[in-house]
């Protein structure tokens, strides 16, 4: 393999723009958070066309192949097209999904919930997490 065709796979995260900076991809690479066929990844690990890994962002879990090698960062139009998401389906819903939960807000100048209200709202909230996991 020629020097022209190695890629660490921060810089191809960085390049791809799955993480804001080369850095925030280097650390998720050392906290385990890339993985390839159930392995965790070095920063400094070789991209192949064709490797499929599985990146974790906070509560976001994608799936991505690589399709074509990436060195620089690009427009996004153009870095999207250098990998395939194949996130199950069930994945991304369970993501969109967190941000259509209702918001609970209580009425300006209400003072502090009492012991009841606080009741009642854990119980409202486990209610909706009970529905979306029977979906």
């Amino acid at each position: 393999m020629s020097e022209a065709e190695k890629l660490r796979i921060d810089k191809y995260l960085w390049a791809i723009r799955l993480f804001k900076t080369r850095s925030l991809a280097t650390e998720a690479c050392k906290a385990g958070r890339i993985k390839f066929n159930g392995q965790n990844l070095k920063p400094s690990a070789i991209v192949k066309p064709g490797d499929v890994y599985q990146v974790s962002k906070g509560i976001e879990k994608k799936v991505i192949e690589v399709v074509e090698l990436l060195y620089n960062r690009v427009e996004s139009k153009i870095a999207v097209t250098k990998y395939k998401d194949i996130t199950p389906l069930e994945e991304t819903h369970a993501f969109k999904s967190m941000f259509h939960a209702p918001a609970l807000k209580r009425d300006r100048g209400a003072g502090r919930p009492t012991k009841k209200d606080r009741r009642e709202t854990d119980d409202l909230i486990e209610g909706l997490f009970d529905d979306q996991e029977t979906e």
